[in-house]
């Protein structure tokens, strides 16, 4: 092939959230290099979620994906909690999502919703002869929805040729429902480096200011959106007996229905019995550097669903602690540099205390855990993967 490999990336939408800025990460990466020319077809203009509407022109990630120069096209559908059935698309979406993928080399679906769309062009005879790779981000294929079938159907009737997981207790658990000749890839996350960096004393000190922090006190981060899977309630439930043992630690709250506007935050927080003054819900933020770089700990409280989690790479690649339950593969982010705790708030704000008594060693350990974590080694591994499907379809052919 004398031109670049052409790749689609299929998303449900654009929307805040760590597995679309890791596939958007991926893709600007790959696109930029040269050897891959990337497009993306995106089912919505904006998605309703997460007690938020986001609009695609608006997200970030669309927003770097343009100015890379990678092609983002939308069917124009207002998304929802649940991805459209391969029944709901109009003649004119369909049409528009043949001309997108007749176009494509290799089609890379983000998470297995937008798989309903594949198999609708199929069922309607527009689907080419084309490789497709479901890039998987959770561990627990059950609150997938319908979109588990979807993903189902299309390994067992060959539709789906891989399966790229980014973390082993992923493909793990999506084992039982993709086809033995679905090929399978795990590529493990990574984050920019460059980007979630240590700050300087300059930048701690006027990214305190700005958030109303003072000056050398403990802090406390949670990066996750409004969603029964992070378990908000826990960590607020956390800060409730933690502000006990530390009343200076300030602690602070960011994603996509964090902030007291969301009713349904204000009831766990009410309910959390948390009295401190000292926590900041600050919803959804595109400075999260800053945040990381005056982070102590980096927390997660997920009940479930984790693979790879990036807010704890992203937290550690600042020099921050990571303290988390046991889900997906985080435990193995945490090993030798965190903590890994049970669900009990107790626990929890026993081992944030523990960590802030020896937060010099712990933060040597976090900087020195930096490299591994890079997005580099990621980015080469799609590339590998997106050569071996395209070399898979030459032997076929």
């Amino acid at each position: 092939m004398n031109r670049p490999i052409r790749v689609l990336s299929l998303y449900e939408g654009f929307f805040a959230g760590g597995a679309r800025v890791l596939h958007t990460d991926v893709i600007a990466g790959l696109h930029s290099g040269g050897d891959q020319s990337h497009s993306v077809l995106s089912l919505a203009s904006a998605v309703r979620r997460d007690s938020s509407v986001q609009h695609l022109r608006r997200d970030p990630r669309y927003v770097r994906l343009t100015e890379t120069g990678v092609d983002v096209t939308t069917l124009g559908r207002t998304g929802g909690a649940v991805a459209p059935a391969p029944t709901a698309f109009t003649d004119r979406q369909l049409h528009t999502a043949a001309h997108a993928v007749r176009q494509a080399d290799v089609i890379l679906s983000l998470k297995e919703q937008p798989l309903g769309l594949l198999l609708a062009l199929r069922e309607h005879g527009l689907m080419p002869d084309v490789p497709v790779a479901a890039c998987l981000h959770r561990s627990d294929p059950q609150h997938s929805g319908p979109a588990l079938s979807w993903l189902s159907e299309a390994a067992s009737i060959g539709l789906l040729t891989a399966a790229i997981s980014c973390a082993q207790s992923t493909s793990d658990a999506y084992e039982p429902f993709i086809a033995p000749t679905t090929a399978r890839f795990v590529i493990s996350n990574g984050v920019d480096t460059d980007r979630f960096r240590p700050g300087t004393e300059n930048e701690q000190a006027a990214t305190r200011r700005a958030l109303g922090v003072p000056a050398d006190v403990p802090v406390v981060v949670l990066a996750a959106r409004f969603d029964a899977m992070k378990d908000p309630g826990l960590f607020l439930r956390s800060v409730a007996l933690h502000s006990r043992m530390r009343p200076d630690a300030h602690y602070i709250v960011c994603g996509a229905g964090m902030t007291r506007d969301n009713d349904a935050f204000r009831a766990l927080l009410d309910e959390s019995a948390v009295t401190s003054a000292n926590l900041h819900a600050l919803g959804i933020r595109e400075d999260m550097p800053a945040i990381y770089q005056i982070a102590d700990i980096v927390a997660l409280t997920s009940a479930y669903g984790e693979a790879s989690p990036l807010c704890l790479l992203e937290g550690v690649a600042a020099g921050a602690t990571p303290v988390t339950t046991d889900v997906g593969d985080a435990a193995l982010t945490a090993d030798g540099i965190g903590r890994v705790t049970t669900h009990e708030p107790v626990d929890i704000a026993v081992a944030w205390d523990d960590v802030l008594a020896r937060r010099p060693e712990l933060r040597s350990r976090s900087m020195a855990a930096r490299e591994r974590f890079g997005r580099e080694r990621m980015v080469a591994e799609y590339a590998a993967a997106v050569r071996s499907l395209v070399r898979r379809q030459w032997v076929a052919a």
